[in-house]
């Protein structure tokens, strides 16, 4: 049986969150589509492509603190480096032809990316007989504090009308609606499909708190300096008075510097181990007696599988409210507890560790199953019938 072709693109800008959850989709999808995977941001190290996806990395980009783009390749300027991007997305397109266009995010954020995006998209509309499906994936909860969120919102939905088929949110309706966080002036056309929350399949998880750790991790770690620095203060006095180690899983982008301070900060300090990466992080949540993180979409599934208490403290520079939005609703809902960023310190960190020593986080009734439930789905809008999995 011949299978469908899908383009899947994806640019991670800051974190690891939006490349962790689309090759994660990228992986279910592998079972029965001929999925090739567009990465626009740098390739974690400790990362490896997930098999059966047919990798296209594109000069990365990203954006400073003030959201300008930024090159991640010292070799070429941001424009030199845009160029090339914009002519690698339409010659791939061209080559592959597929079935289904998967854009993650745009056009509900991502805009600076619009100039190799509406390309792609142009030439998807102009294509003759049977043009592709094209679908935008989004996550649970849209970045909602926007200066011009009005304006954001219409610019939006008048490319997703234009030229999309349908949106995925990867999320349970019954936890967030997309209406909660955007909010145009006109009628969103496409449908909105709830695929259920995304999760990387964890079919022989260790017993909660099987090790008496602290288990301390950012994602990628780029904007994890702050916590980490706190986790090292608190560490002292968890060792000292309640017999907790610590691992601190730095993650692959934590800047260089901070990795160096960080490192300086942790000699000597008694039960700490400061790791770059874990090959399965939600295993070894499940394994720790407490896990402090960041609210970041993957690593709030990581939690809510596995049982065990957790601390987390919500990134929030700049105009980013995700975070604090996922995890005021976990907590309400009794899955987590949260320590606010301008809160944390060392002492803060380790009173809210030794709080959560003697709590068990409830079993929430979502559905998680999203990646399987995005496989079906894209099927049932190409009307093709499902192609068994690559022996």
């Amino acid at each position: 049986m011949s299978r469908s072709r899908l383009l899947f693109y994806c640019q991670h800008s800051v974190g690891l969150g939006h490349l962790v959850r689309s090759l994660n989709l990228a992986t279910g999808l592998a079972e029965s589509f001929d999925v090739t995977f567009l990465n626009g941001g740098p390739w974690p190290p400790d990362v490896a492509p997930p098999p059966g996806v047919a990798m296209v990395n594109l000069p990365p980009l990203g954006h400073d603190a003030d959201y300008a783009l930024v090159s991640r390749d010292p070799k070429l300027t941001v424009e030199q480096a845009c160029e090339l991007r914009r002519r690698t997305v339409l010659s791939t397109y061209e080559e592959i032809r597929p079935d289904v266009v998967l854009v993650e995010l745009f056009p509900f954020g991502r805009k600076k990316f619009a100039f190799e995006l509406l390309p792609l998209l142009q030439a998807v509309r102009a294509a003759p007989g049977t043009r592709p499906l094209v679908v935008s994936s989004l996550r649970d909860i849209l970045v909602g504090s926007r200066r011009d969120q009005q304006g954001h919102d219409d610019r939006a939905c008048r490319t997703a009308n234009e030229y999309f088929d349908a949106i995925l949110v990867h999320a349970d309706a019954r936890f967030a609606a997309i209406e909660e966080s955007f909010s145009p002036s006109m009628p969103l056309v496409p449908p909105v499909h709830y695929t259920g929350f995304v999760r990387t399949p964890t079919p022989d998880r260790p017993v909660p708190g099987g090790l008496r750790r602290v288990l301390v991790s950012a994602g990628g770690g780029m904007v994890g300096e702050p916590l980490f620095t706190a986790a090292v203060a608190a560490q002292p006095r968890l060792f000292a008075e309640h017999g907790l180690r610590m691992t601190l899983v730095t993650g692959p982008f934590l800047p260089e510097q901070d990795r160096a301070n960080l490192h300086r900060a942790a000699t000597g300090v008694p039960g700490l181990e400061v790791v770059r990466f874990l090959s399965d992080l939600a295993g070894e949540m499940a394994a720790s007696t407490v896990s402090v993180s960041q609210a970041g979409y993957n690593t709030t599934m990581d939690l809510l599988g596995c049982g065990t208490p957790a601390v987390v403290v919500p990134y929030g520079e700049g105009r980013e409210d995700e975070q604090a939005e996922r995890a005021r609703r976990l907590e309400t809902m009794g899955a987590l507890r949260v320590l606010a960023a301008d809160k944390l310190s060392g002492d803060a960190l380790a009173d809210a560790v030794v709080d959560a020593l003697g709590w068990q986080p409830l079993p929430l009734p979502l559905d998680l199953d999203g990646r399987e439930a995005t496989r079906r789905l894209l099927h049932s809008l190409t009307g093709a019938p499902v192609a068994e999995a690559v022996a």
